[in-house]
């Protein structure tokens, strides 16, 4: 189990227990199968007016396993690995997938396709040094929440966490594919609150990060939090009208967010996507391109094949604007009659879908400043609730809050604000700035848009 070991006691023989299940289902009559075992630790503190408000520890196993009796299938999991509650569970998803309507499309891999010879060294998912203990992680939460308790202005911290999580994940299948990898997690994060009434706002801050040295110290969590809040005091609503908006990168990411889910193939095949005849089309600028890179080190996305056993690998979704691909496990690749792009993702109580891994936009050239200062008049976005999407158009509603522009400058907080538009306009006409933060899973700048609709006063 090369690389998936961590040096705890209650480390599980993740490979021992998918051997097993595979096993199980061979004599329950499966003519063939897949398994996956999840073994995780998970730490988290909460803290609240300078003391301990919620500790949580949680450990344990998961095992899901999925049958295939020619193309019926059956999805069945647990989280008691006995060797007698193993074999009952074989042979009760045996019992499903001979009740279950026929796909098609369903299989494993072919073994030509399978992942071989991956590299985890190269990957880092896994911190190498100790776990934390829980009153390292307090501490960090005691001084995110001080550190925004200093600020003048901030009335209180409405929770201030910290947490870890460390994982281990075996995968295998009756096609001879066997792998598994070891990923950890170190986060921190605060909520303040400004003001008094009516008039209270809140913002956060946080960061979570691979290896814990990465992450950025409490006190400047807290800090900026703090900073946050305060500037949205006072908001107050523009005048309804077209606008350009530039979208924070705190938030812009989600606007990339929806092309891909666009251009994700479950979507495609079911006809339910605005992207469904746009292969080959311009969807970004020219000169921008999105690329899927499963490969980066200590990043949270990455991984060295999918949850069906195939080679991860970059690619651009994107290409100098144009759409060159679908986002596809083997089951939707069948069915769009394509090859599979090593997508898919599964738990241990679901099959295969298929979904993204880690992103990155290309950057401008160009600060947030520096487009604020073109604006001239425009609202920038710092968070966003709510969410009207229309998949088959495209067709995009969202309520926002953040800044309001006038002559270039930001002028006064904005809040209750509603903007609208169609994403396939405005993702061909979006401006992109150069602030994007590198070690995040979607690595994207802020945004510039021209002429969404502003519903103000």
């Amino acid at each position: 189990m090369d690389g998936t070991e961590r040096n705890h006691p209650a480390a599980r023989d993740l490979q021992g227990l998918t051997a097993q299940l595979l096993e199980a289902a061979r004599k329950a009559g499966a003519d063939s199968a897949d398994a996956i075992a999840i073994d995780g630790t998970s730490l988290s503190i909460d803290v609240r007016a300078g003391a301990l408000e919620h500790a949580e520890r949680s450990e344990g196993v998961d095992v899901g396993l999925r049958v295939l009796l020619g193309q019926r299938s059956a999805v069945v999991s647990t989280s008691d690995v006995k060797p007698a509650t193993l074999e009952a569970l074989a042979e009760r998803a045996v019992a499903m997938a001979r009740e279950a309507p026929e796909d098609p499309f369903a299989g494993l891999a072919d073994p030509s396709q399978l992942a071989t010879g991956w590299d985890l060294d190269a990957l880092e998912l896994a911190d190498p040094s100790a776990d934390p203990a829980p009153d390292a992680l307090q501490r960090d939460a005691l001084e995110a929440e001080a550190a925004a308790l200093a600020v003048e202005g901030v009335s209180q911290v409405q929770s201030a966490s910290a947490s870890y999580d460390a994982q281990r994940v075996f995968l295998a299948a009756s096609n001879g594919f066997a792998g598994g990898y070891a990923r950890t997690a170190r986060s921190t994060s605060c909520v303040a609150i400004a003001g008094s009434g009516l008039g209270m706002e809140r913002d956060y801050d946080g960061d979570s990060r691979t290896f814990q040295s990465d992450l950025r110290s409490p006190a400047e969590i807290g800090h900026r939090a703090a900073t946050r809040a305060l500037d949205r005091l006072n908001p107050r609503k523009p005048k309804t009208g077209a606008y350009p908006v530039l979208f924070d990168e705190r938030i812009a990411s989600s606007l990339i967010g929806h092309l891909v889910a666009a251009a994700n193939g479950a979507s495609v095949a079911r006809g339910g996507s605005w992207l469904r005849d746009a292969l080959g089309e311009a969807v970004l600028p020219d000169g921008i391109s999105l690329i899927e890179d499963p490969h980066r080190a200590r990043i949270s996305g990455s991984r060295p094949f999918d949850a069906e056993g195939l080679p991860t690998q970059r690619r651009a979704l994107v290409k100098d604007g144009v759409l060159t691909g679908w986002s596809l496990d083997l089951a939707t690749a069948r069915k769009l009659g394509m090859a599979p792009t090593g997508n898919a993702a599964r738990g241990t109580s679901s099959g295969p879908s298929p979904t993204a891994w880690n992103l990155e936009l290309t950057q401008g050239d160009k600060s947030p400043e520096q487009l604020i200062a073109e604006m001239g008049r425009g609202l920038v976005v710092t968070s966003m609730i709510g969410a009207t999407i229309n998949p088959n158009t495209g067709d995009y509603s969202r309520g926002a809050a953040g800044w309001w522009v006038e002559n270039g400058e930001i002028a006064y907080p904005v809040s209750g604000v509603t903007i609208a538009g169609n994403l396939r306009q405005m993702l061909r006409a979006l401006v992109p700035s150069n602030d994007a933060r590198p070690w995040l899973s979607r690595v994207v700048p802020s945004l510039l848009v021209e002429g969404l609709t502003l519903a103000g006063e």
